[in-house]
């Protein structure tokens, strides 16, 4: 696997890395074999999160034993001192670890800095200072926070959504993290999951030497499609740059990405994914998205109060109670033409 040393932090990870999301959603079995086959294709590097309910455990579990071989990055959305200490203690038990290779604050809503109110900053460095973490990352998703975050000198890596949908404002960002030496971990390369195929954002993130996506993960096929990937990386050809122009026709002037931070919905909307369905449903397997649960959680479209919570939160500052209208439409004439009528 081909590795990469992530800016000041000096460590060399490997360009194709795991991203520990997914693997909520497997069994403990499962989960512990997935990272472990991993491991033995060679990818060291492996991100995790407190808000990820038990996927620290299952890394924790898979590598006891093996810790001084793999790089973690773990993440607190702590917002208070005393939290981020709970936070770091609970994540080492988890992780079955003394330390944590880059501790993360998890999109935080304002920067901390040496000397804030909130006290986080000064108590990661504490954390750094006897041992517990070795470096200090943030994760963002507002392209603002980010900018000031890249100057600012206070953050070894920077954890921000990038793929070939990327404005300039935030292509600019990551070359910024390259000119000062700053590690760039890209997430959602896959946008949660709108691109059918890999390829795309692979070449396309590939031209970054220095960037190291996180793939979020939770299949052995998906595992076996990056590292062969990595093996033979793709070049944008005449068939990617179609690909990545489609793309960009299709999604980048405003689509939502799945974050989440819209939630919660006062009307129980799940926004995060009803607010994509129309490319959920056209661009990878719908099935999933057409059961009875799906189609009661889509009805609840009907029952929004257009308070603008969604849009207050949303960091790419959209406004969902203006299209998911329009989603719910074209998800009913989907299921209308596509789904067989239930059995009576």
């Amino acid at each position: 696997m081909r590795k990469v040393v992530l800016g000041q932090t000096g460590l060399e990870v490997t360009k194709t890395s795991f991203g520990a999301l997914p693997i909520q959603r497997l069994s403990v079995d499962e989960a512990v074999t997935l990272v472990r086959k991993a491991y033995e294709k060679g990818i060291n590097y492996f991100d995790t999160a407190r808000a990820y309910t038990d996927s620290e455990k299952k890394l924790g579990i898979a590598f006891e034993g093996l810790r001084g071989s793999v790089v973690i990055s773990s993440k607190s959305a702590a917002l208070t001192a005393d939290k981020f200490e709970r936070d770091l203690e609970t994540s080492l038990e988890m992780l079955k670890t003394d330390y944590i290779d880059i501790l993360q604050f998890h999109n935080p809503p304002f920067v901390p800095v040496p000397g804030g109110k909130d006290g986080l900053y000064d108590a990661a460095l504490k954390a750094k200072a006897d041992g517990r973490i070795r470096h200090i990352g943030i994760t963002q998703h507002s392209v603002e926070r980010a900018e000031f975050i890249v100057e600012s000198g206070l953050y070894e890596t920077l954890q921000y959504p990038f793929n070939h949908l990327a404005t300039e404002r935030e292509v600019a960002v990551m070359r910024r993290c390259a000119e000062k030496d700053m590690g760039f971990i890209g997430m959602k390369a896959m946008s949660g999951g709108l691109f059918p195929d890999a390829r795309v954002p692979f070449a396309y993130i590939d031209q970054f030497p220095h960037v190291v996506p996180i793939w979020g993960m939770q299949r052995v096929s998906e595992l076996e499609q990056l590292t062969a990937l990595d093996a033979n990386p793709p070049v944008i050809d005449d068939e990617l740059a179609a690909k990545i122009a489609e793309d960009r026709r299709e999604l980048a002037i405003s689509f939502c990405r799945g974050c989440g931070y819209c939630l919660p919905c006062p009307a129980g909307i799940p926004i995060n994914n009803a607010n994509r369905m129309t490319q959920l449903i056209t661009r990878s397997p719908w099935e999933p998205y057409v059961t009875p649960e799906w189609q009661a959680n889509m009805a609840r479209i009907e029952d929004c109060i257009h308070c603008g919570a969604c849009a207050k939160r949303c960091p790419y500052e959209l406004k969902p109670y203006e299209t998911l209208p329009g989603h719910l439409a074209f998800y009913r004439e989907f299921v209308r033409t596509h789904v067989k009528p239930a059995s009576v």
